[in-house]
């Protein structure tokens, strides 16, 4: 009897699940279901072309000829309101019902709205979608004065999309300096000047109270949490992510800041999985239940849990090394693992543009951060999945070149 999976998204997640279940299962029946109206693109280089420096076509990946060529059914412009898991069904906005015999959520999730005064004006862009993209690229080239609101790796974006667009901005955060979970004071003052050099000025201990629009509804100033007015004719916001996952809120689907599932991508509901940034997917590495949002990451729990769905057991478990870089200085920065979590963590500053922290837990590396010098990302990596204790040897991981000799080394002999 023919198996048939249903798709809830087609970001990479969505899209790389599609492609291993037609390759693991080549009589199924595939539908992939999502509400955007183009088929997959590149979440990473959309920030390129808001930047100004990239046209539309190379950030596309997939043509709907993509999915037809595979013999998978696409629904674009389709809203999911709600699934049925006892029928094993997909109810969607025009009425119409999907059947499956196995589910995958990677819906994503839509930008959280700042919860202040004239948040909707016009000219307030938040940052997710192609869509989004072309609407500030538009923008932001037209406008003079900007505000960026929220400190972390989706507002840093927004910030050098101010500034390869000439707008004049002022970056509001909350805390001493920006994503205070990953860096110290110390590191972060290379991104600052970083900011700085590209006409971006940060603020610190800010943050929006209310933005004044002016008559035709437009954004025109930004007051902050102090009482300082900021001119601003474009303001762009990233304070974090709502799982879309509005469609199973009458289900018993068991949610944690996200959809929980286990190392195999599956849910507490038969039959149903989940992939992407809005899992909580339990962390083989690091021991329990985490987050990561990253391409790299979500495509390999698209594979992974398409290839569980696949088989009559669950056969590969998830095990991943994340890692996000920035490319908007004249330095690289890379993240890795888990840089905000941990129990301990040891920093250094080498120069003006290279500083690296490295995060442990229970004295095995999780995670860390890398500016300037990013030649040292293999080996903590390759600590990371070897789960290799460094109890003791911590410091040796900020020497200039990490020589894994000396940590396989006893810590007396060194």
């Amino acid at each position: 009897m023919t198996e048939s999976y249903v798709i809830i998204g087609d970001g990479i997640a969505g899209s790389s699940a599609a492609e291993t279940l037609r390759e693991e299962a080549p009589e199924s029946d595939i539908t992939v279901v999502t509400d955007e109206g183009e088929a997959l693109y590149n979440r990473i280089l959309i920030k390129e072309f808001a930047k100004g420096k990239l046209p539309e076509a190379p950030v596309s990946i997939h043509e709907e000829d993509w999915y037809a060529e595979r013999d998978i059914d696409l629904a674009l412009n389709t809203h999911v309101t709600d699934v049925d898991p006892d029928a094993h069904e997909v109810h969607t906005h025009d009425s119409g019902t999907i059947e499956y015999d196995k589910l995958l959520i990677a819906s994503g999730g839509t930008p959280t709205k700042l919860p202040v005064k004239n948040a909707d004006g016009e000219g307030i862009h938040h940052f997710w979608t192609f869509q989004d993209a072309r609407a500030i690229n538009e923008h932001a080239s037209e406008a003079d004065t900007g505000v960026v609101i929220g400190a972390g790796l989706l507002g840093i974006d927004l910030a050098a999309i101010c500034g390869a667009q000439d707008v004049d901005a002022h970056y509001l955060m909350r805390g001493e300096c920006w994503w205070r979970y990953a860096l110290s004071p110390e590191g972060a003052e290379i991104i600052h000047d970083g900011m700085r050099d590209v006409g971006v000025t940060p603020v610190f201990g800010s943050g929006a109270d209310e933005f004044v629009l002016d008559e035709d509804g437009h954004v025109e100033a930004t007051i902050d949490t102090n009482g300082e007015r900021y001119e601003s004719d474009f303001v762009g916001i990233a304070i974090g992510l709502d799982f879309n996952v509005e469609y199973m809120q009458d289900t018993d689907l068991e949610l944690d800041d996200g959809v929980l599932v286990d190392e195999y991508m599956q849910t507490n509901l038969d039959d149903i999985y989940a992939a992407g940034d809005l899992t909580r997917f339990y962390d083989t590495i690091l021991g329990e239940h985490a987050q990561n949002g990253s391409w790299g990451s979500a495509k390999e729990q698209g594979q992974v849990a398409a290839t569980n769905m696949a088989a009559d057991d669950e056969a590969e478990a998830f095990r991943w090394v994340s890692s996000y870089s920035i490319t908007h200085f004249d330095f690289p920065f890379l993240s890795f693992g888990h840089p905000t979590l941990g129990d301990d963590a040891v920093e250094k500053k080498y120069s003006d543009t290279e500083w690296r922290r490295i995060t442990f837990k229970d004295g095995k590396v999780i995670g860390g951060v890398l500016i300037g010098d990013l030649a040292p990302q293999t080996t903590f990596k390759k600590l990371m999945r070897e789960e290799r204790d460094v109890s003791g040897q911590k410091e040796l991981l900020l020497e200039e070149t990490v020589d894994i000799d000396k940590l396989d080394a006893p810590a007396q002999e060194q």
